[in-house]
């Protein structure tokens, strides 16, 4: 099995997954506009951590669920309303105007990137739907050390994307409604189609 394939899919599910300016990656951006591109990376780098967690528990879940061929049916039903509950989600973040939070916090930059990125309680949900729709498909594998990998990729791919809305903060912050709008319209779209294809698989 590569080594690389598990890393790449890992990287862009949580690149994509975070790519729409939410809570984190724009307070990412407004940390490197107020305390400077230093802060700004070590929020990311915090936020990112904390990716890590969520994706090992994401990946022992799926390993767990994999190893019981009885439940992948069910495991593929409730991937549907995840993605439906994502296309849900990014298409209300398309509908209301954006407001980056976090404004006003103080402390260390990298702990509030800890805490405000475990706040957010749907990327667990997203890297198991993810990783076992990838194994499914025959991507990659969920047993060791590709699950790892998988991991790894998830936490450069949200670090990298972090770091993009940091280097980019001023124009970013400028421009947050239109992107925040587009994207996320774009991402509601991706995620239905993705829980369409999913139904086929299982009611086809």
């Amino acid at each position: 099995m590569n080594y690389i394939l598990p890393l790449i899919i890992g990287f862009l599910a949580a690149f994509i997954g975070l790519l729409a300016p939410s809570m984190l990656n724009m307070t990412a951006a407004r940390t490197s506009i107020e305390k400077g591109k230093k802060a700004g990376i070590q929020f990311s780098a915090g936020a990112a951590t904390v990716v890590f967690i969520q994706g090992f528990i994401a990946v022992t879940f799926a390993k767990y669920l994999v190893a019981n061929p009885e439940i992948i049916t069910n495991l593929k039903i409730a991937a549907i309303f995840v993605l439906l509950a994502l296309a849900i989600f990014f298409f209300m973040q398309a509908r209301k105007k954006f407001k980056a939070e976090g404004e006003n916090k103080k402390g260390s930059s990298f702990f509030i990137g800890l805490g405000m990125s475990s706040l957010n309680m749907l990327a667990i949900p997203f890297f198991l739907t993810m990783a076992t729709l990838a194994e499914n498909k025959g991507w990659m594998s969920i047993e060791q050390p590709y699950a790892t990998i998988y991991v790894f990729g998830a936490v450069l791919g949200a670090f990298s994307l972090f770091v993009i809305y940091v280097s980019f903060a001023e124009m970013i912050a400028k421009k947050a409604q239109f992107i925040a709008r587009n994207i996320s319209y774009i991402l509601s779209i991706l995620f239905v189609l993705l829980a369409i294809s999913t139904a086929v698989q299982v009611f086809g």
